[in-house]
């Protein structure tokens, strides 16, 4: 093999879902893996151990601290990251006025927080050795808002914009930035949805737990599939800072977009009216 070719990824989330299939898949090209995540053991019984590719860490990553050391010790385990990917995260299903503060709170430093912090203390690295590539995970979430998703729409929407905001500060230094937004895919994601525990019937989430819990297993997405474009953008010399995955996610945005340009529109003249004469 071509070790100049070969790629140190850090990946976070990765006991199960969309991070378990991409770890599997990044050490059977030949790449090294620090794959993070909150259950180590887990991890190790559905990869194995059997690599000296894998470097598994035991990661809390809403704890900045915590964080910043794991990176430490990747980066002395394999001498550098070249793809970090912000992959944890969770959903919860239930209305603003139903969530609790410390539900709402919980949500955003797993999805969003986490991601920040992953950024803030991998950055020092990719910057000084002037290459490297971070992908977020958002979702079409991250661009279309939806009921009794607050929460999760709040930090999808939140990734999409630093990642804008990001690429352009790191692109001096040969780093790649991409958020990545995909749609509906056969994982175990909504197995590991959340429900606000205050329910308040007009909202009808007991009715919206029932039709999720069907859903799952029958999402039309192939998670092989996207797992192979993540590597694949790792691969490539100009990866995209935007991508939509899966088919219902551009139709759901590609719509959106459609319904805004015409609300802009149609609000034009108070749009325009606020300069001095």
């Amino acid at each position: 093999m071509n070790t100049e070719k070969q790629k140190v990824w850090f990946i976070t989330g990765t006991s199960k879902g969309l991070g378990l299939q991409l770890t599997k898949l990044v050490l059977s090209i030949g790449d090294k893996v620090a794959a993070a995540t909150r259950d180590v053991e887990a991890l190790k019984k559905k990869v194995g151990t059997n690599t000296e590719n894998l470097f598994p860490v035991e990661l809390d990553i809403t704890s900045d601290k915590d964080v910043k050391e794991a990176i430490n010790r990747v980066v002395q385990e394999f001498g550098r990251i070249d793809v970090a990917v912000n992959n944890a995260g969770y959903s919860l299903v239930g209305s603003m006025e139903e969530m609790s503060d410390e539900e709402f709170r919980k949500t955003m430093d797993v999805n969003l927080f986490g991601t920040v912090n992953v950024i803030r203390n991998v950055m020092p690295y990719l910057r000084k050795q002037q290459s490297g590539h971070i992908i977020n995970i958002s979702s079409n979430a991250g661009y279309v808002g939806f009921e009794k998703a607050s929460s999760y729409n709040a930090a999808k929407f939140g990734i999409v914009g630093l990642s804008e905001a990001l690429a352009q500060e790191v692109k001096g230094f040969g780093v790649h930035i991409t958020v990545v937004a995909p749609g509906q895919f056969r994982t175990e994601f909504m197995d590991s949805i959340m429900y606000v525990k205050n329910r308040i019937a007009v909202y009808g989430v007991d009715e919206a737990e029932k039709m999720w819990s069907q859903f799952s297993g029958q999402q039309q997405g192939d998670p092989e599939k996207l797992v192979q474009i993540l590597v694949n953008l790792s691969r490539m010399e100009q990866p995209p800072v935007r991508l939509l995955v899966g088919p219902d996610t551009y139709e759901l945005v590609t719509k959106q977009r459609k319904i805004e340009e015409a609300n802009f529109e149609k609000w034009k003249d108070l749009t325009l009216s606020t300069n001095f004469d």
